[in-house]
């Protein structure tokens, strides 16, 4: 699954899964463009010499992802995939969620999507053929608890998703990952979040049927394969990589 020549976008790449993300493009040979709010994201582009260009990107903004992709075009070139992962969690039923709170989650989730988008697609079609990944959830599908502005976001991308496959094809592949529980920094913050954070580390495992939570990696072998050539008759669909989840009845029993 060589990307060689190819350039590559992808949001919320300094840590986490868009940072596994970033590493496996450019293993696989890609110029790698690397946009986070984060600074550490930097010194991941550093490790890619001139495969490897860092843009700290607040990708909420209109303005500033304008200016990121002239950048990535006088840097790269065109554009062949975007990988849109930038998120952000936040807690809270509708009538306890702010304005303020479910606009932000909305913004850097959803309209950061189709902000990059918008302007990765000209230059997708400009080389002939393209490829976007949107980064949703297993929450696009069900809902834990005290969680309204991020399921909701995540459940939109699914939407865009089949927007812009009906939109751009055949010279344009739009995907939707959905994964569930990972093992990332996000993830260690929320949990941190509870008086019992190892207990609800332990309950996240569990409630997998394969009885542990998913490593970046294993993601961004995912993402590689459906920006393949392999995976060329797939649009417009969302992919689960989920360990089981969402499988079982509530409350019951597997065998040991």
């Amino acid at each position: 699954m060589t990307f060689s020549g190819q350039t590559v976008v992808v949001t919320g790449a300094a840590k986490g899964l868009g940072r596994a993300v970033a590493e496996a493009f450019y293993r696989e040979g890609a110029g790698v463009a690397l946009l986070d709010v984060d600074s550490a994201g930097r010194q991941v582009a550093e490790g890619f010499g001139s495969r490897g260009l860092f843009i700290q990107c607040d990708v909420s903004s209109g303005p500033a992802v304008e200016a990121a992709f002239a950048d990535i075009q006088r840097w790269f070139g065109n554009v062949a995939i975007l990988v849109n992962n930038a998120g952000i969690q936040a807690y809270g039923k509708v009538n306890d969620t702010t304005e303020a709170e479910w606009d932000r989650v909305l913004a850097v989730n959803l309209k950061s999507a189709f902000l990059c988008a918008r302007q990765a697609i000209p230059s997708m079609l400009a080389r002939g053929q393209g490829v976007v990944i949107n980064v949703a959830s297993a929450q696009s599908f069900m809902s834990q608890a005290n969680v309204a502005a991020y399921t909701t976001s995540k459940t939109a991308l699914l939407g865009l998703t089949r927007s812009i496959a009906v939109d751009y094809a055949p010279k344009v592949r739009c995907l939707a990952v959905c994964p569930s529980t990972i093992d990332t920094p996000m993830l260690h913050w929320a949990i941190e979040q509870s008086p019992e954070p190892t207990a609800v580390l332990r309950e996240c495992e569990q409630m997998h049927p394969l009885g542990r939570i998913g490593q970046p990696e294993e993601v961004a072998e995912l993402i590689l394969f459906l920006c393949s050539d392999k995976a060329s008759f797939m649009t417009g669909q969302p992919i689960r990589i989920d360990g089981g989840l969402g499988i079982t009845i509530a409350g019951s029993k597997r065998e040991k």
